[in-house]
Protein backbone atom coordinates (compact mmCIF):
# COMPACT_ATOMS: atom_id res chain seq x y z
CA UNK A 1 0.00 0.00 0.00
CA UNK A 2 2.45 2.32 1.17
CA UNK A 3 4.88 2.09 -1.98
CA UNK A 4 1.42 2.35 -3.94
CA UNK A 5 0.60 5.56 -2.86
CA UNK A 6 3.82 6.83 -2.97
CA UNK A 7 4.07 6.04 -6.62
CA UNK A 8 0.65 7.88 -7.09
CA UNK A 9 -0.63 4.34 -8.38
CA UNK A 10 -3.22 4.65 -5.20
CA UNK A 11 -4.62 7.29 -3.78
CA UNK A 12 -5.77 8.92 -0.57
CA UNK A 13 -9.27 10.10 0.79
CA UNK A 14 -10.17 11.83 3.52
CA UNK A 15 -13.61 11.95 4.96
CA UNK A 16 -14.70 14.88 6.40
CA UNK A 17 -12.96 18.09 6.44
CA UNK A 18 -12.81 20.49 8.81
CA UNK A 19 -10.35 21.75 11.48
CA UNK A 20 -8.40 17.74 11.48
CA UNK A 21 -9.35 16.15 7.74
CA UNK A 22 -8.28 19.20 5.67
CA UNK A 23 -4.82 20.17 7.18
CA UNK A 24 -3.85 16.43 6.84
CA UNK A 25 -5.95 16.30 3.33
CA UNK A 26 -3.71 19.47 2.09
CA UNK A 27 -0.33 17.83 3.66
CA UNK A 28 -0.67 14.56 2.28
CA UNK A 29 -1.56 16.38 -1.33
CA UNK A 30 1.86 18.19 -1.16
CA UNK A 31 3.58 13.93 -2.02
CA UNK A 32 0.43 11.95 -3.09
CA UNK A 33 -2.36 12.13 -4.92
CA UNK A 34 -5.66 12.80 -2.13
CA UNK A 35 -9.37 13.15 -2.61
CA UNK A 36 -10.73 15.21 -0.18
CA UNK A 37 -14.74 14.65 1.02
CA UNK A 38 -17.16 16.54 2.96
CA UNK A 39 -20.55 15.98 2.88
CA UNK A 40 -21.66 19.80 3.00
CA UNK A 41 -21.25 21.58 -0.76
CA UNK A 42 -20.48 24.69 0.17
CA UNK A 43 -17.31 23.87 2.51
CA UNK A 44 -16.08 22.01 -0.20
CA UNK A 45 -17.00 24.92 -2.79
CA UNK A 46 -14.89 27.13 -0.54
CA UNK A 47 -12.18 24.81 -0.55
CA UNK A 48 -11.92 24.88 -4.23
CA UNK A 49 -11.28 28.70 -3.87
CA UNK A 50 -8.18 27.88 -1.85
CA UNK A 51 -10.23 28.94 1.46
CA UNK A 52 -10.28 27.08 4.75
CA UNK A 53 -14.06 27.63 6.30
CA UNK A 54 -12.71 26.77 9.89
CA UNK A 55 -10.23 29.71 9.39
CA UNK A 56 -7.13 28.08 10.47
CA UNK A 57 -5.04 27.80 6.88
CA UNK A 58 -3.76 29.92 4.30
CA UNK A 59 -4.87 30.20 0.50
CA UNK A 60 -0.91 29.59 -0.22
CA UNK A 61 -1.44 26.48 1.75
CA UNK A 62 -3.56 24.67 -0.67
CA UNK A 63 -1.25 25.48 -3.45
CA UNK A 64 0.91 23.07 -5.41
CA UNK A 65 -1.03 19.98 -4.04
CA UNK A 66 -2.31 16.80 -5.96
CA UNK A 67 -6.11 17.26 -4.36
CA UNK A 68 -9.53 16.80 -5.63
CA UNK A 69 -12.49 18.32 -3.06
CA UNK A 70 -15.84 17.00 -3.79
CA UNK A 71 -19.33 16.14 -1.89
CA UNK A 72 -19.98 13.08 -3.94
CA UNK A 73 -19.23 9.82 -2.09
CA UNK A 74 -18.82 8.33 -6.31
CA UNK A 75 -15.59 10.00 -5.92
CA UNK A 76 -14.01 7.63 -3.55
CA UNK A 77 -14.37 4.64 -5.81
CA UNK A 78 -10.53 4.92 -6.98
CA UNK A 79 -9.16 5.33 -3.60
CA UNK A 80 -7.35 2.81 -1.86
CA UNK A 81 -6.01 4.31 1.53
CA UNK A 82 -8.91 6.19 3.44
CA UNK A 83 -8.71 8.40 6.46
CA UNK A 84 -12.14 9.22 8.28
CA UNK A 85 -11.64 12.78 9.99
CA UNK A 86 -15.64 13.46 11.00
CA UNK A 87 -16.35 15.07 14.87
CA UNK A 88 -17.39 12.37 17.34
CA UNK A 89 -19.75 14.78 19.87
CA UNK A 90 -22.18 14.03 22.90
CA UNK A 91 -25.70 14.40 22.96
CA UNK A 92 -27.44 16.28 25.38
CA UNK A 93 -27.38 13.51 27.77
CA UNK A 94 -23.86 13.13 27.49
CA UNK A 95 -23.89 10.42 26.12
CA UNK A 96 -21.08 9.77 23.02
CA UNK A 97 -23.25 10.37 19.56
CA UNK A 98 -21.46 8.35 17.08
CA UNK A 99 -23.93 9.02 14.14
CA UNK A 100 -21.04 11.15 12.22
CA UNK A 101 -18.38 8.15 12.06
CA UNK A 102 -21.27 5.62 11.40
CA UNK A 103 -22.43 7.27 8.65
CA UNK A 104 -18.90 8.29 7.69
CA UNK A 105 -18.15 4.28 8.08
CA UNK A 106 -21.28 3.72 5.68
CA UNK A 107 -20.17 5.95 2.87
CA UNK A 108 -16.56 4.31 2.99
CA UNK A 109 -17.80 0.66 3.00
CA UNK A 110 -20.16 1.41 -0.19
CA UNK A 111 -16.68 2.62 -2.05
CA UNK A 112 -14.88 -0.32 -0.31
CA UNK A 113 -12.33 -2.62 -2.62
CA UNK A 114 -10.19 -5.47 -1.66
CA UNK A 115 -6.83 -4.39 -0.35
CA UNK A 116 -8.49 -1.18 0.90
CA UNK A 117 -7.14 0.37 4.08
CA UNK A 118 -9.26 2.81 6.43
CA UNK A 119 -7.52 4.59 8.99
CA UNK A 120 -9.84 6.32 12.05
CA UNK A 121 -8.77 9.77 13.51
CA UNK A 122 -11.71 10.36 15.42
CA UNK A 123 -11.73 10.34 18.91
CA UNK A 124 -13.99 6.96 20.26
CA UNK A 125 -13.66 4.80 23.67
CA UNK A 126 -11.23 1.90 23.46
CA UNK A 127 -12.76 -0.77 21.35
CA UNK A 128 -15.03 1.68 19.16
CA UNK A 129 -13.20 1.31 15.87
CA UNK A 130 -12.89 -2.44 15.94
CA UNK A 131 -16.51 -2.99 17.83
CA UNK A 132 -18.93 -0.28 16.26
CA UNK A 133 -17.25 0.75 12.86
CA UNK A 134 -15.81 -2.07 11.17
CA UNK A 135 -19.12 -4.06 11.42
CA UNK A 136 -20.67 -1.41 9.15
CA UNK A 137 -17.75 -1.52 6.76
CA UNK A 138 -18.54 -5.38 6.55
CA UNK A 139 -21.87 -4.60 5.57
CA UNK A 140 -21.77 -2.01 3.42
CA UNK A 141 -18.92 -3.32 1.34
CA UNK A 142 -19.93 -7.47 1.97
CA UNK A 143 -15.89 -7.99 2.80
CA UNK A 144 -14.21 -9.92 5.01
CA UNK A 145 -12.31 -7.69 8.18
CA UNK A 146 -8.53 -8.31 7.93
CA UNK A 147 -8.35 -10.49 5.10
CA UNK A 148 -9.89 -8.33 2.35
CA UNK A 149 -9.42 -5.18 3.89
CA UNK A 150 -7.34 -3.49 6.96
CA UNK A 151 -8.04 -0.95 9.55
CA UNK A 152 -6.29 1.86 12.02
CA UNK A 153 -6.23 3.97 14.13
CA UNK A 154 -4.60 7.16 14.10
CA UNK A 155 -5.83 9.86 16.97
CA UNK A 156 -5.73 13.45 15.63
CA UNK A 157 -3.33 15.64 17.87
CA UNK A 158 -4.49 18.94 15.95
CA UNK A 159 -5.01 22.26 18.53
CA UNK A 160 -6.98 24.84 16.99
CA UNK A 161 -5.49 28.27 16.88
CA UNK A 162 -1.74 26.90 17.59
CA UNK A 163 0.65 28.00 15.10
CA UNK A 164 3.78 26.57 17.00
CA UNK A 165 2.06 23.03 17.56
CA UNK A 166 1.49 22.06 13.80
CA UNK A 167 0.34 18.53 12.23
CA UNK A 168 3.90 18.12 11.37
CA UNK A 169 5.58 18.83 14.24
CA UNK A 170 3.62 16.91 16.57
CA UNK A 171 4.30 13.10 16.90
CA UNK A 172 1.58 11.02 15.58
CA UNK A 173 0.40 7.49 16.96
CA UNK A 174 -0.75 4.97 14.73
CA UNK A 175 -2.15 1.48 14.88
CA UNK A 176 -3.64 -1.13 12.27
CA UNK A 177 -5.20 -4.33 12.72
CA UNK A 178 -1.93 -6.77 12.13
CA UNK A 179 1.65 -6.46 11.51
CA UNK A 180 1.12 -5.38 8.20
CA UNK A 181 -1.63 -2.66 8.06
CA UNK A 182 0.54 -1.48 11.17
CA UNK A 183 3.58 -0.79 9.74
CA UNK A 184 2.15 -0.16 6.46
CA UNK A 185 -0.01 2.79 8.20
CA UNK A 186 2.63 4.07 10.28
CA UNK A 187 5.09 4.23 7.02
CA UNK A 188 2.63 6.44 4.46
CA UNK A 189 1.97 9.03 8.14
CA UNK A 190 5.43 9.48 8.07
CA UNK A 191 4.76 10.97 4.75
CA UNK A 192 4.23 13.73 6.01
CA UNK A 193 4.96 13.84 9.81
CA UNK A 194 8.08 15.47 10.71
CA UNK A 195 7.85 14.70 14.34
CA UNK A 196 8.10 11.21 13.59
CA UNK A 197 5.08 7.87 13.66
CA UNK A 198 4.51 6.04 17.12
CA UNK A 199 3.63 2.30 16.47
CA UNK A 200 1.25 1.06 19.04
CA UNK A 201 0.80 -1.90 19.76
CA UNK A 202 -2.97 -2.12 18.73
CA UNK A 203 -6.15 -0.17 17.83
CA UNK A 204 -7.43 -0.02 21.17
CA UNK A 205 -3.83 0.76 22.81
CA UNK A 206 -3.78 3.74 20.30
CA UNK A 207 -8.05 4.65 21.26
CA UNK A 208 -6.98 4.94 25.03
CA UNK A 209 -3.85 7.00 24.12
CA UNK A 210 -5.92 9.59 22.69
CA UNK A 211 -8.92 9.35 25.28
CA UNK A 212 -6.53 9.79 28.09
CA UNK A 213 -4.58 13.19 26.83
CA UNK A 214 -7.78 15.05 27.13
CA UNK A 215 -9.39 13.52 30.36
CA UNK A 216 -5.93 13.49 31.70
CA UNK A 217 -6.05 17.81 31.28
CA UNK A 218 -9.99 17.52 31.90
CA UNK A 219 -9.11 16.27 35.55
CA UNK A 220 -6.47 18.49 36.29
CA UNK A 221 -7.86 21.80 35.51
CA UNK A 222 -10.96 20.32 37.03
CA UNK A 223 -9.06 20.54 40.15
CA UNK A 224 -7.84 23.96 39.39
CA UNK A 225 -11.17 25.02 39.12
CA UNK A 226 -12.13 23.49 42.45
CA UNK A 227 -9.34 25.21 44.04
CA UNK A 228 -10.53 28.60 42.78
CA UNK A 229 -13.84 27.88 44.53
CA UNK A 230 -11.67 27.37 47.81
CA UNK A 231 -9.71 30.26 47.02
CA UNK A 232 -12.14 32.09 46.57
CA UNK A 233 -13.74 31.65 49.94
CA UNK A 234 -10.51 31.91 51.62
CA UNK A 235 -9.69 35.92 50.02
CA UNK A 236 -6.53 34.96 47.80
CA UNK A 237 -6.09 35.13 44.16
CA UNK A 238 -5.68 31.74 42.25
CA UNK A 239 -3.46 32.98 39.93
CA UNK A 240 -1.28 33.98 42.56
CA UNK A 241 -0.89 31.30 44.27
CA UNK A 242 -0.22 28.90 41.17
CA UNK A 243 2.60 31.60 40.72
CA UNK A 244 4.18 30.65 43.90
CA UNK A 245 3.43 26.96 43.83
CA UNK A 246 4.89 26.69 40.19
CA UNK A 247 8.82 27.96 41.14
CA UNK A 248 9.34 23.97 42.22
CA UNK A 249 10.24 22.69 39.39
CA UNK A 250 7.94 19.53 39.31
CA UNK A 251 4.48 21.46 39.90
CA UNK A 252 2.42 20.92 37.21
CA UNK A 253 0.91 24.06 35.44
CA UNK A 254 -2.43 23.92 34.80
CA UNK A 255 -4.97 27.12 35.58
CA UNK A 256 -8.50 27.41 36.28
CA UNK A 257 -11.07 28.10 33.47
CA UNK A 258 -14.32 26.93 31.56
CA UNK A 259 -13.60 23.42 29.86
CA UNK A 260 -15.38 23.44 26.52
CA UNK A 261 -14.59 22.50 22.99
CA UNK A 262 -14.98 19.74 21.21
CA UNK A 263 -11.81 17.31 23.04
CA UNK A 264 -11.44 18.45 26.58
CA UNK A 265 -15.45 19.16 27.14
CA UNK A 266 -16.35 15.79 25.19
CA UNK A 267 -13.70 13.10 25.35
CA UNK A 268 -14.04 12.20 28.65
CA UNK A 269 -17.32 11.41 28.22
CA UNK A 270 -16.79 8.75 25.97
CA UNK A 271 -14.23 6.89 28.59
CA UNK A 272 -17.10 7.23 31.02
CA UNK A 273 -19.47 5.51 28.63
CA UNK A 274 -17.02 2.31 27.96
CA UNK A 275 -16.06 2.48 31.64
CA UNK A 276 -20.32 2.29 32.88
CA UNK A 277 -20.53 -0.68 30.08
CA UNK A 278 -17.87 -2.56 31.62
CA UNK A 279 -19.76 -2.17 34.99
CA UNK A 280 -17.19 0.46 36.47
CA UNK A 281 -18.22 4.11 38.16
CA UNK A 282 -15.25 5.88 37.63
CA UNK A 283 -15.14 8.35 40.16
CA UNK A 284 -12.39 11.21 39.51
CA UNK A 285 -13.47 11.15 35.85
CA UNK A 286 -17.20 11.91 37.02
CA UNK A 287 -16.21 14.58 39.45
CA UNK A 288 -13.86 16.12 37.28
CA UNK A 289 -16.66 16.61 34.49
CA UNK A 290 -19.04 18.13 37.00
CA UNK A 291 -16.97 20.47 38.25
CA UNK A 292 -15.81 21.80 35.11
CA UNK A 293 -19.08 21.56 34.04
CA UNK A 294 -20.58 23.70 36.93
CA UNK A 295 -17.76 26.47 36.50
CA UNK A 296 -19.80 28.97 34.06
CA UNK A 297 -22.64 28.50 36.49
CA UNK A 298 -20.39 29.19 39.48
CA UNK A 299 -18.82 32.54 38.05
CA UNK A 300 -22.19 34.09 36.58
CA UNK A 301 -23.64 33.74 40.18
CA UNK A 302 -20.40 35.10 41.61
CA UNK A 303 -20.96 38.16 38.99
CA UNK A 304 -24.39 38.80 40.58
CA UNK A 305 -23.47 38.66 44.09
CA UNK A 306 -20.91 41.40 43.21
CA UNK A 307 -23.27 43.36 41.48
CA UNK A 308 -25.78 42.94 44.38
CA UNK A 309 -23.19 44.04 46.86
CA UNK A 310 -22.83 47.40 44.57
CA UNK A 311 -26.50 48.17 45.94
CA UNK A 312 -27.53 47.50 42.83
CA UNK A 313 -31.19 45.69 41.84
CA UNK A 314 -30.19 42.65 39.69
CA UNK A 315 -32.82 42.76 37.39
CA UNK A 316 -32.27 46.38 36.18
CA UNK A 317 -28.55 45.85 35.80
CA UNK A 318 -26.10 45.03 32.75
CA UNK A 319 -23.57 43.13 31.94
CA UNK A 320 -21.04 42.58 28.67
CA UNK A 321 -19.27 39.28 27.99
CA UNK A 322 -16.19 39.32 25.90
CA UNK A 323 -16.16 36.24 23.73
CA UNK A 324 -18.46 33.75 22.98
CA UNK A 325 -15.84 31.00 21.21
CA UNK A 326 -14.90 27.98 22.82
CA UNK A 327 -10.92 28.82 23.36
CA UNK A 328 -8.53 31.98 22.74
CA UNK A 329 -8.15 33.09 18.84
CA UNK A 330 -10.16 30.37 16.41
CA UNK A 331 -13.26 31.02 15.29
CA UNK A 332 -15.49 27.78 16.49
CA UNK A 333 -18.11 27.71 19.15
CA UNK A 334 -18.88 24.39 19.02
CA UNK A 335 -19.54 23.30 23.29
CA UNK A 336 -18.38 26.84 23.85
CA UNK A 337 -19.11 26.72 27.90
CA UNK A 338 -19.59 30.90 27.86
CA UNK A 339 -23.12 29.74 26.58
CA UNK A 340 -23.55 28.24 30.80
CA UNK A 341 -22.81 31.67 31.80
CA UNK A 342 -25.33 33.15 30.19
CA UNK A 343 -27.73 30.87 30.64
CA UNK A 344 -27.52 31.12 34.45
CA UNK A 345 -27.50 34.90 33.97
CA UNK A 346 -31.10 34.38 32.28
CA UNK A 347 -32.09 32.58 35.64
CA UNK A 348 -31.80 35.94 37.24
CA UNK A 349 -32.88 38.09 34.50
CA UNK A 350 -29.80 40.38 34.17
CA UNK A 351 -29.66 41.33 31.10
CA UNK A 352 -26.25 41.35 29.15
CA UNK A 353 -24.90 41.93 25.69
CA UNK A 354 -22.91 39.52 24.09
CA UNK A 355 -19.27 40.21 21.78
CA UNK A 356 -16.41 38.35 20.12
CA UNK A 357 -13.37 39.22 18.16
CA UNK A 358 -14.03 36.42 15.78
CA UNK A 359 -16.79 34.52 16.02
CA UNK A 360 -20.02 34.48 13.87
CA UNK A 361 -22.82 36.44 14.72
CA UNK A 362 -25.19 34.18 12.03
CA UNK A 363 -23.79 30.60 14.17
CA UNK A 364 -24.00 31.90 17.06
CA UNK A 365 -27.71 32.93 16.46
CA UNK A 366 -28.01 29.10 14.97
CA UNK A 367 -26.17 27.13 17.33
CA UNK A 368 -27.30 29.06 20.92
CA UNK A 369 -30.10 31.48 20.09
CA UNK A 370 -28.21 34.16 21.11
CA UNK A 371 -27.51 37.69 19.71
CA UNK A 372 -24.71 38.93 19.81
CA UNK A 373 -23.65 42.46 19.77
CA UNK A 374 -21.62 44.13 16.91
CA UNK A 375 -19.91 46.61 19.81
CA UNK A 376 -20.72 46.97 23.42
CA UNK A 377 -23.29 49.59 23.79
CA UNK A 378 -23.67 51.74 26.99
CA UNK A 379 -22.55 51.16 30.15
CA UNK A 380 -22.33 48.13 32.08
CA UNK A 381 -22.56 47.19 36.02
CA UNK A 382 -20.26 44.08 35.21
CA UNK A 383 -17.50 43.44 32.15
CA UNK A 384 -17.15 39.60 31.76
CA UNK A 385 -13.99 38.77 30.15
CA UNK A 386 -15.06 34.88 29.47
CA UNK A 387 -12.19 34.60 26.44
CA UNK A 388 -8.87 35.92 26.10
CA UNK A 389 -8.72 36.51 22.60
CA UNK A 390 -5.71 38.11 21.62
CA UNK A 391 -7.57 41.72 21.02
CA UNK A 392 -8.60 41.76 24.41
CA UNK A 393 -5.51 41.08 26.11
CA UNK A 394 -4.19 44.19 24.83
CA UNK A 395 -7.14 46.24 26.24
CA UNK A 396 -5.99 48.38 29.79
CA UNK A 397 -8.35 49.46 32.76
CA UNK A 398 -9.23 53.37 30.91
CA UNK A 399 -10.96 51.00 27.75
CA UNK A 400 -12.89 48.93 30.59
CA UNK A 401 -13.86 51.86 32.73
CA UNK A 402 -15.62 53.45 30.06
CA UNK A 403 -17.56 51.05 29.48
CA UNK A 404 -18.40 50.85 33.08
CA UNK A 405 -21.15 52.10 35.30
CA UNK A 406 -19.99 53.89 38.90
CA UNK A 407 -19.07 50.62 40.87
CA UNK A 408 -17.86 48.75 37.34
CA UNK A 409 -16.55 45.65 37.86
CA UNK A 410 -14.29 43.29 35.81
CA UNK A 411 -14.34 39.57 35.71
CA UNK A 412 -11.20 38.59 34.04
CA UNK A 413 -11.81 34.35 34.11
CA UNK A 414 -8.35 33.70 32.99
CA UNK A 415 -6.40 36.38 35.34
CA UNK A 416 -5.39 38.25 32.08
CA UNK A 417 -5.81 41.27 34.07
CA UNK A 418 -4.22 40.56 37.11
CA UNK A 419 -2.19 43.29 39.10
CA UNK A 420 -3.47 45.86 36.09
CA UNK A 421 -6.84 46.65 37.29
CA UNK A 422 -6.63 49.51 40.25
CA UNK A 423 -10.03 51.60 40.26
CA UNK A 424 -12.31 48.72 39.37
CA UNK A 425 -13.93 46.18 41.40
CA UNK A 426 -11.83 42.91 39.86
CA UNK A 427 -12.60 39.31 40.44
CA UNK A 428 -10.79 36.17 38.56
CA UNK A 429 -11.10 32.69 39.00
Amino acid sequence: MYNSIVNKEKKISVIGLGYVGLPIALEFAKKVKVVGFDIKPERVELMKKGIDPSNELTPEEFENTYIVFTANPEDLKDCHFHIVAVPTPIDEHNLPDLTPVLKASETVGKILKKGDYVVYESTVYPGCTEEDCVPVLEEMSGLKFVDDFKVGFSPERINPGDKVHTLTSIVKVSSGCDAESAEEIAKTYELIIEAGVHRASSIKVAEAAKIIENTQRDVNIALMNELSIIFDHIGINTFEVLEAAGTKWNFLKFIPGLVGGHCIGVDPYYLLHKAKELGYHARMINSGRGINDGMGAYVASKVVKLIISKQKEITSSRVLVMGMTFKEDVTDIRNSRVIDILDELDKYNVKYDVVDAYANKEEVKEEYNVEMADAPNGKYDAIIVAVNHKPYTEMNESYFKELSKDNGILVDIKGIFRDKIKDLTYWSL
